[in-house]
Parts: C-alpha cells; sequence; structure tokens
C-alpha cells in the first residue's frame, strides 16, 4: 500500500502532511510514502533528507493515482480531484462545512474523504486532533505577533528614571488557543484578562494566571463537543457592556472566538475600538472567518484612530516547520486507526466513532 501527498499551493499554505520523522512510522507498517519533488524544501526539508529516510519522489499524478491513501492539508484543485482515482482515502482540513457540497460529490464518487476538523472531542482522539494542536501554536503565535506592533514595553519596568507599567492583555475566547494566548502573555509579563462564555473555562483561565471576566447571571453555553455555542441576544448585550468598560483600560486584545461551520462572532464592536487608547492592538484570530472585532481585514493593519487592528487568514504560515510537525503526527495517528495491521489493510469502520465522524458522507 502507498500513502502520498502532493505539494500545497505555497502562496497560501506553507505547511506540510509528510515530514521526514514520521516517514519511518508509516513504513513500518507496511507502507510506501510518496511525495513531490521540492515537497518540503522551503521548510528546509531536502528531497535527500526524504529519499534518505525512505521516501519516494514521483510525479502529481503517479502520486494522485496510485496512492491508496493520500494525505493533505487543503481540499486538492479540481484537476488534481479528477486524478484521484475510485476507492481512495483522501484525509486533509476540508472545512467540511463550506465545502460539503463539493465534498460530497466526491464521496459518491466512491472516494473516501476524511475532514479531520469534524473529530469528536473523545480521550481516544487527542492524538489526532488537529484543531487543538493548530490552535495551541496560533494562540501562542497571536500573542508574539500583536507585541512586536505594541510600541510600548509588556512587562512593568522600575529605572532609576521612573516605572514603566505592566501592558494589560485582554483574551477574547479560552479555548485551547485563548488559554496558549494567556500562558504567552503571563510569561512575558503581562497583566491578563480572559472572557468566555463557557463557565467551566474560567478555572483554566485563574489556573494560568489570568483573571476571568464573567457576564452577571451567565449560563455556561457549552455544547456536549466541548465548543462555545452561540450565545442569547440578552447575554450579548451584558456581554458589551462589561467588554465596553475593560477595554478602555486594556493595551492588547487577542480574539480567538469562533464558532465550527459558522461566521466568527462579532464581539468587538466598532464603538468599543474607538474608546481604546491610542497606540493599542487588537490581534483577531478569527480574521479568515470574518472576525471577532470590527475593521478586521485579514492580512491587513487597519489604523483606527491610533488603535492597530490585525490578523491573517493563515497564521500557521508564520511557524510552518512546528505546525507541519504536529499536523503530521496527527495524521499519523488518524492513519494508524484506521489501518487493520493483522490483515494489512485499511479497515474504514463506520461504527468507530472517530472515522463515522469525520467520514464524508
Amino acid at each position: 500500500m502507498i500513502i502520498g501527498s502532493i505539494s500545497e499551493n505555497k502562496d497560501i499554505e506553507k505547511r506540510v502532511s509528510i515530514t521526514p520523522d514520521i516517514i519511518k512510522k508509516y513504513i513500518s507498517l507496511g507502507f510506501k510514502v510518496f511525495i513531490e519533488k521540492d515537497y518540503g524544501i522551503h521548510l528546509g526539508f531536502s528531497n535527500d533528507i526524504y529519499i534518505k529516510e525512505g521516501c519516494e519522489i514521483e510525479s502529481r499524478d503517479n502520486i494522485l493515482k496510485n496512492s491508496d491513501i493520500i494525505l493533505q492539508l487543503n481540499l486538492p484543485n479540481e484537476k488534481n480531484l479528477q486524478t484521484i482515482n475510485e476507492n481512495k482515502l483522501l484525509i486533509g482540513i476540508f472545512d467540511a462545512y463550506k465545502n460539503k457540497e463539493k465534498l460530497v460529490n466526491l464521496s459518491n464518487k466512491k472516494i473516501n474523504i476524511f475532514s479531520l476538523e469534524l473529530l469528536p472531542r473523545i480521550t481516544r482522539a487527542q492524538s489526532m486532533d488537529i484543531l487543538s494542536s493548530q490552535a495551541n501554536l496560533a494562540g501562542y503565535k497571536a500573542v508574539i505577533e500583536s507585541f512586536a506592533c505594541f510600541t510600548k514595553a509588556i512587562p512593568m519596568m522600575m529605572t532609576a528614571a521612573g516605572t514603566i507599567p505592566a501592558a494589560k492583555v485582554l483574551v477574547v475566547g479560552a479555548g485551547v488557543a485563548g488559554l496558549q494566548a494567556i500562558a504567552t502573555a503571563k510569561r512575558m509579563g503581562a497583566i491578563v484578562f480572559a472572557t468566555d462564555v463557557r463557565i467551566a473555562s474560567k478555572e483554566q483561565v485563574e489556573s494560568l494566571g489570568g483573571k476571568f471576566l464573567t457576564v452577571e447571571g451567565s449560563e455556561n453555553l457549552e455544547t456536549k463537543a466541548g465548543y462555545a455555542k452561540e450565545a442569547s441576544e440578552d447575554f450579548k448585550k451584558k456581554q458589551e457592556l462589561l467588554l465596553a468598560e475593560t477595554l478602555k483600560k486594556i493595551d492588547i486584545v487577542i480574539c480567538t472566538a469562533l464558532i465550527p461551520g459558522k461566521k466568527a462572532p462579532l464581539i468587538i464592536k466598532e464603538e468599543m475600538i474607538k474608546s481604546m487608547q491610542p497606540g493599542s492592538v487588537i490581534y483577531d484570530l478569527a480574521a479568515s472567518q470574518g472576525g471577532n472585532s470590527a475593521y478586521t481585514k485579514a492580512d491587513e493593519i487597519v489604523d483606527i484612530s491610533g488603535v492597530k487592528v490585525l490578523g491573517e487568514s493563515n497564521i500557521l504560515n508564520k511557524l510552518p516547520t512546528s505546525a507541519s510537525a504536529l499536523y503530521a503526527k496527527n495524521l499519523y495517528n488518524f492513519v494508524l486507526n484506521l489501518y487493520d495491521k493483522k490483515n494489512n489493510k485499511i479497515n474504514v469502520n463506520l461504527e468507530d466513532e472517530i472515522i463515522n465522524n469525520t467520514i464524508v458522507k
């Protein structure tokens, strides 16, 4: 059996699905591994490094036609999809909500498609959880990028000439990305506040040294899968009042709130931004899904009366080597769950919650 991966469009995606360190793991299961020439060269992974680990360099058409399992990040373009034969497995992050019609059409052509953002939040799936591994890095990098745009020192600085107060950071959304943002900002000396619709996150925020902002009379808005669900209009009004007052004293805001399959909720409104101090920074991790903040434009810095609002369509392109290393391991663990070692074959067992949740039907 063959596992293959073709190069992504490097203008929009610098991560790769197969890193050199993972190849021997696939080979030990009995797979051959195919990649394109110069597949990882932009990350410092030369063709020779891949070949040394046991990988074979093949043409794009050969990979798509002959691989039993094709590993990608984004959905390949139409031409590449047409090259994939029946009874193959295509695994990646394919935005199953947005691309549902296209993915269902492919599955009707007897191509088994697995979109890993649909993984259930169960203990057995943690090693495959691409949302957590990638969001963890995104939360860290959002803090670094926002601090780079901030023109003051982050920690409190005491000198003979006077004292510079510590920067105040507000993290909106305390999921995986938000918690990493809290931890990173705290390590760098900031005073950190956080807010989330899930009351259960209060303890996690406080364990990292953050101060949790609670909306009076709030309920726990958390789905059974562990994600935040959409808040009621009453909650949104109370949250707006709390944020409006808080933001007047905040230097840096990190927005991380996302609802799977939907446009990002607008949390930081125009009038709130206009009440912030000039020199403040808002980094919006939800930029690619519309943004949590007014004025957010993906891959642009928008200046509103001295307040900088920024966010990127793919922040992980700034950490592609680390992000690829974690993603490749997530994929390997997912393939391992599909692999029937006893009979040396892939077993698409729909009674398995992990497989049943991620396959596009």
